[in-house]
């Protein structure tokens, strides 16, 4: 893969930020979303920071929000 990271990922990795942010404290997914986004955080900032590791960290992202949404019931 690239060295840097695309824009395209850059918008898919902030767009997840939001999403990760937005899982509640109740479930058991949150501690988890809370360390994904501080990794992915910090490796938008870091210039030097792969685009393979901000596109592995996407990934990890999307499977928690995958999970967490799993939990909510569908009242």
């Amino acid at each position: 893969m690239q060295d840097k990271p695309t824009p395209q990922q850059k918008r898919l990795a902030q767009s997840l930020l939001d999403r990760l942010e937005r899982i509640s404290a109740d479930s058991s997914w949150a501690h988890r979303a809370s360390g994904i986004r501080a990794s992915l955080s910090k490796a938008l900032t870091d210039q030097s920071v792969p685009a393979d590791r901000i596109e592995e960290l996407i990934e990890i992202g999307f499977n928690i929000l995958e999970k967490a949404a799993q939990e909510i019931p569908e009242n």
